[in-house]
């Protein structure tokens, strides 16, 4: 493994660094849609309303010198908000000097408060599109939100590279290759703060696992943090984000909450970054060492920068000017969003149909076809008018994933009618749910003595129970599930309670669609092998001070065996399947597979045995394997959707639209062929220590240098019609190379395609390099026929890569190869070009 960054090189490393930026260019070229040409990427300028110049800083400095000790300590950490809002963190403000109180909500999909909001597509479908302008339009819509909803500061979006596929959040992140992510990132973050907004950037830095995600300590070498993990977050901030959050772990031995040389030494003095540094879920471990580190605030409490900040002060462990500090930065932010103005800009109203809008746009330009055989799609003549949809998010929407980005919206269609609505009148759709996600009532005569526990309510104040037992005639395997709307109840089998209280986020967050039943319960969910014979059960729930309901469900080999055969018969019925596949991940919790869990396997595969033209949808956040892959007629990936995922959905399986979206992660072929496969070092970590020793060869990359074949590359995606790559140029231009070459449309349909640059090592440069790095790309859309000469330019900073000896980006001279193509393994044009310096 490479050596970690030391502490004292860290810092040191900061003035090249600088000096680097300024002559590569902080940002990277990013391509702003069909059709044009990609321009470099410039810096937002402040939101209108805010402060500038000489006013700005008198103003800012007149509060400070105002405020009283306590009241620059209340500043700096969160509170009980008075008027909530269901947000996730509340600043007080100082009423007697105009400076209004903060509100913070999570919104990496949409605003995550109490009311109804725009439930978006997550971001690792946004990010499939490949599309700059797709993401400032994201932003924009997020922006626009939270300013209606009553938010301050958004925590979005997540800059953080998909790492690893088993990740529990991998869909709020963008993708594995740290040029594409940088390029959304941008985007998102100009979007939200177009509308007047503070975005927050997550989570800095390397913070790319649940577990053990507050403790782990993330070993990484100078030249991979720079090449990878910070691309995202060094665009956010040349992006004009107001915010940053600091990830919850430590990096190279220190907690990213106190790391001076992450916080005060890279963020603001390498990048300039005069924004504000908070923390969030408790991330902050020390008083004296966060603050003076360079963290700001810390939310959603005060455990650290609350009375032991003061007594700090007091005591002379922290000087009232570093608390001085950090007020400063948090007042000119908000001063530069026009928060402290006299009179402040109104709120906007929610434009809820522009909302859903942009949300159908979106899911429709991510979704990949990652096979279609057949010609199984699109649906169209008898196979249009003779559908089975199967699959429990087929009947019910699947709109977000759980925690932080989960995201209750006004409506959102289910697929099945979307389905039965496009194939019109004439056609004949039936369904069926082919797996039992909520359980079914038990019987009341199973227990003695008998209870109905189907829909029990407690009344306010009162408190109820039942215990009995029943008897099993053979050994089986149960599913339990309570649905609850109060405090959990708890339910006891023989004598072990089924739904302990876990630690941690994993409690607080259960998921988007397994963690709520389709009226709003809340549910929770216990498999376990029963043996035959008698078994104890009994339930106890409080009423609490609003009352409650409840319902105790199950299924069991004998049900699940049901819906099998059900949807099999469904199947031979028609001419058609649509399968909808699911995987909940959520925060709090890592995936602990790449399958797809509960029967999927098995339900997918005894459908396609039933039926080949089977298309299988999949509503999952990550890569997933697929056994079952050689017997379906088409697979559409669409992760988590959104409001509008229904729709377009449709949309794409019925060819109203081409599917326009490319993969950003490798789907592996196995388990065993990943880059953490017998590495736990990498992941999950050992003894509290996580290792990147893959080093700049995360996702692709990694698949590239080790010559390992995956069952879909990154850039991977078909299209309606084909495609044709000729005539690749090269030359040199303004310090990089200027990529030339036609797209040509040769099938007999318009379609849209996603073209591909990737770059090859540099011979003059001692570094370690990928085999090949995505360098730029460009999204098109074209008719028939129709050819395109596509530009893509590379600047410097693609062709550089970072010297941890001169802790400075440093230019990749001499013979470089390129590629262009439709994948990171499809790449039919290749030519040398040589780069030189100066």
């Amino acid at each position: 493994m490479s050596e970690a960054v030391s502490r004292r090189s860290a810092i040191r490393l900061l003035a090249a660094a600088g000096a680097a930026l300024g002559a590569a260019g902080c940002a990277p070229t990013v391509p702003t849609g069909a059709g044009r040409a990609a321009t470099p990427a410039a810096a937002a300028p402040p939101p209108a309303a805010g402060g500038a110049g000489a006013d700005a800083a008198h103003r800012v400095e007149s509060l400070l010198g105002r405020l009283t000790p306590a009241e620059k300590t209340a500043l700096l950490h969160g509170a009980r908000d008075p008027a909530p809002l269901g947000q996730s963190g509340y600043v007080p403000g100082v009423p007697r000097l105009g400076i209004p109180p903060l509100r913070f909500a999570d919104g990496p999909a949409g605003v995550r408060v109490a009311k109804p909001a725009t439930a978006l597509p997550a971001p690792v479908l946004l990010a499939s599109a490949f599309d700059p302008s797709l993401a400032r339009a994201y932003g924009r819509v997020l922006g626009r939100e939270g300013r209606a909803l009553g938010v301050d500061v958004l925590l979005a979006p997540t800059a953080n590279l998909i790492r690893t596929p088993y990740a529990g959040r991998n869909a709020e992140a963008f993708a594995e290759d740290p040029r594409l992510t940088a390029d959304l990132v941008a985007e998102v973050v100009r979007g939200i703060q177009d509308e007047g907004l503070v975005a927050a950037v997550g989570h800095f830095a390397l913070y790319h696992q649940e577990q053990g995600r507050d403790t782990i300590d993330a070993v990484v070498s100078e030249q991979t943090l720079h090449e990878t993990e910070l691309r995202g977050f060094e665009a956010a901030v040349a992006a004009g984000a107001g915010a940053v959050t600091a990830a919850y772990h430590k990096v190279n031995g220190v907690y990213a909450a106190e790391d001076r040389a992450l916080l005060d030494g890279l963020l603001r003095g390498a990048w300039g970054f005069d924004g504000w540094v908070l923390c969030d879920r408790d991330a902050a471990r020390s008083t004296v060492a966060a603050i003076g580190a360079g963290l700001d605030m810390e939310l959603p409490g005060g455990t650290r920068f609350g009375r032991p900040l003061g007594e700090a002060v007091r005591g002379g462990s922290v000087s009232q000017t570093t608390v001085d500090l950090a007020v400063h930065r948090i007042l000119a932010a908000m001063d530069r969003f026009g928060l402290l103005a006299d009179r402040p800009a109104p709120r906007p109203a929610r434009d809820a149909p522009a909302g859903a809008r942009t949300a159908r746009e979106i899911a429709v330009a991510g979704a990949v076809l990652l096979r279609n055989e057949r010609a199984t799609l699109p649906l169209a003549g008898a196979a249009a008018r003779s559908i089975a949809v199967i699959g429990p998010t087929g009947l019910a929407p699947f709109v977000s994933g759980g925690g932080s980005a989960h995201v209750v919206p006004d409506a959102a269609a289910a697929p099945l009618a979307a389905i039965r609505r496009r194939a019109g009148s004439a056609a004949a759709v039936r369904s069926a749910v082919g797996e039992d996600l909520y359980g079914r009532p038990l019987p009341p005569t199973l227990l003695t003595p008998p209870a109905d526990l189907d829909d029990r309510a407690v009344d306010a104040g009162r408190d109820w129970s039942h215990e009995g037992v029943f008897t099993l005639p053979a050994d089986d395997e149960w599913t339990l599930l309570v649905h609850y709307t109060g405090e959990r109840p708890g339910v006891r089998l023989d004598g072990e309670e089924l739904f302990p209280v876990r630690p941690g986020a994993a409690e607080q967050f259960a998921g988007g669609l397994l963690g709520t039943a389709p009226d709003g319960l809340a549910v929770r969910r216990r498999t376990l092998p029963l043996k035959a014979g008698r078994h104890r059960l009994a339930v106890t729930a409080r009423g609490g001070p609003r009352g409650q309901r409840l319902r105790l469900r199950h299924t069991t080999r004998a049900t699940r065996a049901a819906d099998l055969a059900e949807a099999v018969a469904a199947a031979k019925a028609v001419r058609s399947v649509v399968l909808f596949a699911y995987e909940d991940a959520t925060e709090g919790a890592d995936r602990t597979s790449l399958a797809l869990p509960g029967g999927q396997n098995a339900l997918i595969e005894a459908v396609a045995a039933a039926n080949p033209r089977t298309t299988v949808v999949l509503n999952t956040s990550s890569a997933t394997t697929m056994p079952w892959l050689a017997r379906t007629g088409a697979v559409l990936q669409t992760y988590y959707p959104g409001q509008e995922g229904a729709a377009a959905t449709a949309d794409v399986l019925f060819g109203d639209a081409d599917p326009g979206g490319r993969l950003t992660q490798t789907f592996p072929a196995d388990e065993r062929a990943t880059p953490f496969a017998g590495n736990p070092l990498r992941y999950p970590g050992v003894g509290g220590r996580q290792e990147y020793s893959e080093g700049v060869h995360v996702g692709h990359r990694w698949y590239d240098a080790q010559r390992v074949a995956p069952l879909f590359p990154f850039g991977h995606g078909l299209s309606y019609t084909s495609w044709a790559y000729e005539k690749l140029l090269v030359r040199p231009e303004h310090g990089g190379l200027r990529v030339e070459f036609t797209v040509r449309n040769t099938g007999r349909r318009k379609g849209t395609e996603v073209a591909q640059v990737y770059l090859g090592p540099s011979p003059e440069l001692k570094l370690d390099q990928p085999v090949r790095a995505l360098a730029g790309y460009r999204r098109l859309a074209l008719a028939a026929g129709a050819a395109q000469r596509i530009s893509v330019h590379l600047d410097p900073r693609a062709l550089s890569s970072w010297d941890p000896e001169q802790h400075a980006w440093v230019l990749g001279t001499g013979s470089r190869e390129v590629w262009a193509g439709r994948s990171s393994r499809e790449l039919p044009l290749r030519a040398k070009a040589v780069v030189r310096s100066g």
